[in-house]
């Protein structure tokens, strides 16, 4: 119970203080002539202003409140390492059963975790804020944080007037090897080597050393170098498709490890075509020529170099040369001497008519087993006895010529493949099930066998009509029809050949995103997507492997013909390897240099300013266990050797409130009247 005086005046302060003077003043009059009655003068006085100040007694009842203590755990990425999280559980425990022991605290326990999609950091004292966002600041008795000591928000620190102890896992003068990309190229020209910039830092090592990087483009060994460590080092990594480049680098275990998790960085580096190199040699004069010439010519990217063989051999009118084209077919220039430059080699209704000599084919056919691309569209020739099938090139060719043309109204179909083949799959107006495709007709079609490859587009009794193949290092793309200009001059609707083309010729380009057999992975939203395209039955599930090392098998479920997916939480920050057993992929989650796996040491110095400042203390567990608990004063020391203080605020919450008037208005009438009855009967004598 509290006993407290207070007032309630029954007038303004500032008339009370006047009457105050006025009363002080005559009484003082009065005491200095020594009239008679002075003293009662004075005493009534006294008694009416402390009747208009209106005195009373409060009388409180008071309920001590229980001091409020943040105890915050760190379990970011960092706490991972070695033996940190379990030595800061055990000492959060011991922790808890001495605060719960208290019944004077009130603790509020929070854990920090660390964020993959953000590059925050450990975030401890935000952890502080939202644990003690409702606590009134004079009842926050203490902060104790058990943390390895890599925190990213220390300045936050300044905003806490509560005594901050900071307890450190982990130990002296740890060792650790980190991989750090300094910068990378985002984008690179496909063919030339990009550049990265790399760093190994030996933390700890007294001296600086070597150490060996290993690189892994696209998921295959790319080779090893040996780097100096401590200082940037340029690397070279040759770009050898357009689209996504994944590049994996990876630095050896160094003399000690603290985690092997920083070791490890991936880099996209988008590949981008400076120029595609085009050869398109048309065989004659026909009305897909233009088409053909049209679509290549529109895209800027396309550098296109076009020959149509206007006067063949046996074409005997006297035209002067001159007057048929204006350039002389360069067959040698072509053909020999710089046939590996061109990307891309169409044959548009092209006939053996003896222009090219039969080992011009065979460089042909070289060119593709060595990598190149070839596209063929073919027209009746191909059915006759001049059909280049009858060439050095027949050994490159997925369909063989039956002899026969068909001539007759057809629409294109995509097979039970095309319709699992990115080149095919989703085509716009294309046949699903028993539903026939939404676009106009073709009117001859070259019979074909197809020895190797696969159909993705047929004609009218499944006979091949578009063939793609592999050969050796290159691909080969076959047409067998030469009625494709039909569609890009909408006849009936048209259909979607530049399209179809785009997606040939990237296909050919060895394009990822088209690849028959591909495996790979993203991440977005906090979950890492793995995508399987096959042409097989079903997909394999896929062993996902997480930063830390730990693994899952994920099965995948079909999305469409040949595209399988699956999904799951990416609750770590780092490298994400998937693989099939024949083909792998990686994605990694947050920045190339995440700031919670930059030095992963423990330390004490970051968080020391912070306790200095409040008054608390940095205590290492290794050093002395978990330090014992002790109540203090307001502004007395709270941290020793061995243990840490929190403060007693002694904050209360008042339960009632009983007021008393000290001066009753008829105790103070009484005196009144009797002080100046008393005060007549001495003036009367």
């Amino acid at each position: 119970m509290n006993v407290a005086l207070d007032f309630a005046p029954h007038i303004s302060t500032i008339w009370i203080w006047l009457i105050v003077a006025a009363a002080s003043a005559i009484a003082l009059y009065s005491f200095f002539r020594k009239a008679r009655g002075a003293f009662a003068r004075a005493f009534v006085f006294a008694i009416g202003c402390i009747a208009l100040a209106n005195p009373f007694i409060v009388q409180e009842t008071r309920e001590p409140l229980r001091d409020i203590v943040a105890l915050v755990v760190d379990h970011s990425a960092s706490m991972s390492v070695d033996h940190r999280r379990a030595d800061a559980d055990r000492a959060a425990t011991a922790i808890a059963r001495a605060l719960a022991a208290d019944r004077t605290l009130d603790v509020r326990r929070a854990e920090i975790v660390s964020r993959p999609s953000e590059d925050t950091g450990t975030q401890l004292f935000a952890g502080v804020a939202a644990a003690l966002a409702d606590a009134p600041p004079d009842r926050i008795a203490g902060v104790i944080a058990i943390t390895d000591g890599e925190v990213h928000d220390a300045q936050a620190a300044a905003s806490l007037h509560a005594p901050f102890h900071a307890l450190i896992t982990g130990r002296h003068d740890e060792r650790d090897r980190k991989l750090t990309i300094v910068s990378a190229a985002r984008y690179a020209i496909v063919g030339q080597p990009a550049e990265i910039v790399l760093r190994v830092d030996d933390f700890g090592a007294r001296s600086p050393g070597a150490a060996q990087v290993t690189l892994r483009i696209g998921g295959v060994a790319a080779g090893a170098r040996f780097v100096p460590t401590g200082r940037d080092t340029s690397i070279r990594i040759p770009i050898l498709h357009g689209g996504e480049n994944v590049v994996e680098i990876e630095a050896a275990p160094g003399p000690s490890e603290l985690s092997l998790g920083n070791n490890r960085a991936v880099v996209t580096i988008y590949g981008v075509r400076d120029r595609l190199h085009v050869l398109l040699i048309s065989g004659q004069p026909n009305a897909g020529e233009r088409v053909w010439r049209n679509l290549l010519k529109a895209d800027p990217s396309v550098d296109l170099v076009h020959f149509t063989i206007l006067r063949p051999p046996y074409k005997t009118d006297s035209t002067p040369i001159d007057q048929l084209s204006l350039i002389q077919f360069p067959t040698r220039e072509l053909f020999v001497e710089k046939l590996d430059r061109f990307d891309l080699v169409i044959f548009d209704r092209y006939s053996e008519q003896g222009i090219l000599p039969l080992g011009y084919f065979e460089n042909i056919a070289r060119y593709v087993e060595n990598g190149g691309a070839l596209l063929v569209s073919s027209g009746p020739e191909f059915a006759g006895p001049t059909s280049i099938f009858r060439t050095p090139l027949a050994s490159v060719l997925p369909a063989q010529p039956t002899g026969e043309t068909l001539e007759q109204p057809f629409k294109p179909v995509v097979t039970a493949s095309g319709a699992a083949h990115p080149v095919t799959r989703d085509l716009e107006g294309a046949n699903s099930g028993a539903k026939p495709p939404d676009w106009g007709r073709w009117f001859r079609l070259i019979g074909a066998n197809r020895v190797s490859g696969q159909t993705l587009m047929a004609g009218p009794n499944d006979r091949p009509l578009l063939v793609l193949d592999r050969v050796g290092k290159g691909r080969v793309a076959e047409v067998l029809s030469d009625q494709g200009w039909l569609w890009a001059r909408g006849f009936e609707g048209g259909g979607p050949q530049a399209e179809l083309l785009r997606r040939l010729a990237h296909w050919l380009m060895k394009e990822p995103e088209l690849e028959e057999e591909r495996l790979s992975a993203s991440i977005a939203g906090g979950d890492i997507a793995i995508e399987r395209q096959t042409m097989a039955a079903a997909a394999k599930p896929v062993r996902l492997t997480y930063p830390s090392g730990r693994t899952m098998l994920l099965p995948l479920v079909p999305v469409r013909p040949g595209l399988w997916r699956g999904s799951v939480k990416a609750p770590e920050l780092g490298l994400y390897r998937a693989s099939d057993g024949s083909l792998n992929a990686v994605t990694a989650t947050g920045p190339l240099n995440p700031k919670e796996v930059a030095d992963m040491r423990a330390t004490d110095t970051i968080l020391k300013p912070a306790a200095q400042a409040t008054g608390g203390s940095v205590h290492w567990l290794t050093d002395g266990g978990v330090p014992h608990i002790r109540r203090v004063a307001p502004g007395r020391l709270a941290s020793g050797g061995d243990w840490i203080g929190l403060r007693a605020n002694g904050a209360y919450r008042v339960a009632s409130v009983e007021q008393r008037p000290l001066l009753p208005e008829w105790l103070a009438l009484l005196l009144i009247l009797g002080s100046l009855l008393i005060a007549w009967r001495m003036e009367g004598r």
